[in-house]
């Protein structure tokens, strides 16, 4: 599949209450409920198979990580179940002792055992398992637990990225015994070791969550749980959030509704906005004719202005960046001068799209129609694919917007049921071995 990228897309995020300064000088109180709205719903449960806000949102507070980020250093990593570890001065082993009296939510104990297990389905995923980051644990070779509190994994080679891989927030651990009766396991049932047990999904109304007492943080967590209420209506969410009905949102908001809310409720709500590692890409389906001819590819990329689309979407939706594969602002992104080098990201439009109409030509396409697969996510998806839809006409092309809700359209795409498709390549942090995994060949990476 050819892959070619559009603006980053920017997030804004809602709270209620008090500024970020505020709330390091206050003492956290114990009790209450958070409500907060999440714009789609997950279609499984398995964190090692997802890849979307819809999942994490929701389900990742019922889980721990062997580590994680320490967000006011980031990209500096610390221990969530570790306690400690240590690195080979080779590179090659890496050595993690886990902290005591961690249990799950069934009163089991934590052992290496769970580790092992875990990364052991990540890195070689049995039958029937998807394992969206296979690719990034290939070089394990090896986990040894040579005591309870001990996971030993051992490399075939050095790799970079490595210890902010085992902060990954999707590396959720699960219980050894249970993947041993059922590896697939965490695609239906939830049991973590995380500061919120699970106590019911309802599907199309709400996720919810309840404090657990025995969490190895002592004193943790303060909330008595959370409930994510599923909101799909763009328009709903913003009211919900206006009446105080949910008193967060953590993906983002259109910029007319993010004003909106902020001139409804003045200084009641803060607003927080912040880049994201995420990319929208338009990806063909090469075994479907005549996106097999890369000369068709070429001219549906030639004929996308991104920087005035940028400009002019950044007003109505979340993207707002022209990128390549890293986020833009990355020491190791390339900059808008290295950009403009590449197919179709020059700023003469009318040349672009001469060009493109002379390669359909070439390739013997004459009035191509095609569907255009896109997820039922109001914001930036609808936008975007409108945009899409707007520029291709210009080279007289014409295509259906097809919408399907997240479960759906996910499975489209992985199974190849579509002639073209808006996909989403969005990861956890900066980090050029993790933008590039997406692109790894099916046979390497599910």
């Amino acid at each position: 599949m050819i892959r070619w990228k559009l603006p980053l897309i920017a997030a804004v995020a809602l709270a209620f209450g008090w500024s970020a300064a505020d709330a390091v000088a206050q003492t956290p109180k114990r009790g209450g409920v958070l409500k907060f709205a999440v714009s789609a719903e997950p279609p499984d449960y398995d964190c090692h198979a997802a890849t979307s806000f819809a999942f994490i949102h929701p389900v990742r507070p019922h889980y721990n990580t062997l580590l994680k980020f320490d967000e006011p250093n980031y990209p500096k990593v610390k221990g969530d179940l570790a306690q400690s570890w240590e690195v080979a001065k080779d590179g090659l082993t890496y050595t993690f002792k886990l902290k005591p009296n961690i249990k799950f939510h069934d009163g089991t104990p934590l052992t290496s055992a769970d580790v092992k297990a875990t990364y052991e389905r990540i890195a070689n995923p049995p039958q029937g398992v998807r394992s969206i980051r296979k690719a990034a644990y290939a070089d394990i070779a090896s986990i040894e637990t040579p005591d309870p509190q001990t996971v030993v994994f051992k490399l075939k080679a050095r790799n970079a990225s490595m210890l902010t891989n085992f902060a990954s927030p999707w590396d959720c651990i699960y219980s050894a015994a249970k993947l041993k009766e059922d590896p697939r396991f965490p695609e239906k049932n939830i049991l973590g070791t995380g500061p919120f047990k699970f106590v019911e999904h309802a599907a199309g109304s709400h996720w919810v969550g309840e404090r657990f007492a025995d969490y190895h943080e002592k004193g943790k967590p303060y909330l008595d749980g959370y409930r994510a209420i599923f909101i799909t209506n763009t328009a709903a969410r913003v009211n919900a959030l206006q009446a105080g009905e949910v008193l967060a949102e953590f993906r983002g908001h259109s910029p007319a509704d993010r004003d909106k809310l902020k001139a409804a409720l003045g200084d009641k709500i803060e607003i927080h906005e912040s880049p994201w590692i995420c990319s929208l890409v338009v990806t063909f389906n090469t075994e479907r004719k005549p996106f097999d001819d890369v000369r068709v590819r070429r001219a549906l990329s030639l004929a996308i202005d991104r920087w005035q689309g940028a400009e002019a979407l950044s007003k109505i939706a979340l993207v707002r960046h022209v990128g390549g594969l890293l986020r833009p602002g990355y020491e190791l992104a390339a900059n808008a001068a290295e950009l403009e080098k590449f197919p179709g990201y020059g700023k003469d439009i009318k040349a672009a799209r001469a060009e493109a109409r002379k390669l359909l030509d070439e390739a013997g396409v004459k009035d191509l129609k095609f569907k255009f697969l896109n997820r039922n996510v109001p914001m930036p998806y609808t936008p975007v694919g409108v945009f899409l839809i707007d520029q291709w006409r210009q080279i007289g092309v014409t295509v259906e917007h097809e919408q399907l809700e997240t479960k759906l359209y996910q499975a489209a795409l992985r199974g190849g049921n579509y002639e073209a498709g808006l996909d989403f390549n969005c990861d956890f942090m900066d980090e050029p071995n993790l933008q590039l995994i997406k692109y790894i060949s099916a046979d390497r990476s599910s």
